[in-house]
């Protein structure tokens, strides 16, 4: 188990060292206190299950950006074989914080593209904290494209804060990159298959997430803004992000309700980060079950699926309002 991090994890913390205290302290003085110990743990246990069956929406976004917790290489490392990374756009450079290429799962060939972010600071620099520039989403889109005319299904891994704000990203025209994206993904005549794995942050996500089945990890979040900046937004302080990601409707539960979001894959008690091997589990047996479903389907009845999948987003209110002035 990776060590715990988050604030709303401090209590397990603090009756696990003590825990280990006494162990140490019964070592060093020979003494018997087995019944103590067992009554910690005892606790321990009832703690963890109380504090991980009852989230609310802020701690599961702490626990998708939690910095143990898998990102798309863990997950194509452990579920995918004969993965060949692709790179460029060709047309600016290679963005580091997509990653993508033809792969093998259940020995089928498929496209696996995600964003990836870092261990470390240096890392974080490579992969631009998981901000994908627009030469990204172009590259993402190359790769889909191939993926299309080699007949092979596409598989997304999300995990991003959103795109990149800045102004070189302006200056390479981010904003519209990822229109072309959301353009041509409803073209694509293969299977799309979409998983939310950590962070779906706005059109960062939206813009390679356009699939014919939209999964989402059980502690992962998807929106249309971070909490912190819905507050900033709302409130004028970033201290009110807790009560912003109530509002948002963010979580998994949620975005399945709303039917943003077609299925949860579940995770180990307390996060993927518990157990990577557990996840990619359950990751692959998801997306297994979506690609027979999908497999069946033509290449009309797949775009015409995709499109009408997100056509029904939403609720819409028509109001006359030249009716409205006059009363």
């Amino acid at each position: 188990m990776n060590e715990l991090k988050l604030e709303f994890e401090k209590p397990i913390l603090e009756l696990q060292k003590k825990i280990e205290e006494m162990k140490a302290f019964s070592a060093d003085n020979k003494l018997d206190v087995s019944a103590e110990i067992n009554a910690l743990v005892q606790k321990l246990d009832e703690m963890t299950k109380e504090i991980y069956s009852n989230l609310t929406p802020w701690q599961r976004v702490q626990l998708a950006r939690h910095p143990d917790r898998p990102y798309s290489l863990d997950y194509i490392e452990r579920i995918f074989t004969n993965f060949i990374e692709l790179s460029g756009d060709r047309r600016f450079k290679d963005d580091k914080a997509i990653v993508g290429g033809f792969a093998k799962f259940h020995g089928k060939p498929v496209m696996v593209i995600g964003t990836q972010k870092g261990r470390d600071m240096k890392e974080n620099l490579f992969r631009n904290f998981g901000w994908p520039s627009p030469e990204g989403y172009r590259k993402a889109l190359r790769l889909m494209q191939l993926a299309d005319k080699a007949g092979v299904p596409v598989i997304t891994l999300i995990d991003t804060p959103g795109a990149f704000p800045g102004v070189a990203s302006e200056e390479r025209h981010i904003s519209e990159a990822i229109a072309v994206n959301l353009r041509d993904m409803f073209k694509l005549r293969v299977p799309v298959i979409a998983v939310i794995i950590g962070e779906g942050g706005s059109g960062g996500a939206i813009g390679i997430g356009v699939g014919n089945q939209v999964l989402i990890m059980e502690n992962a979040y998807y929106s249309v803004i971070t909490p912190e900046g819905c507050a900033a937004i709302l409130w004028k302080d970033r201290a009110y992000a807790p009560k912003a990601a109530d509002a948002l409707k963010i979580t998994a539960d949620k975005l399945v309700e709303l039917k943003i979001a077609d299925g949860i894959i579940p995770e180990p008690f307390g996060g993927a980060q518990r157990d990577y091997d557990k996840s990619a589990e359950e990751l692959a047996k998801a997306l297994r079950k979506q690609l027979t479903k999908l497999e069946k389907l033509s290449p009309d009845e797949l775009i015409n699926q995709r499109y009408e999948k997100f056509r029904a987003i939403g609720n819409f209110v028509e109001e006359n309002i030249a009716e409205d002035s006059q009363e």
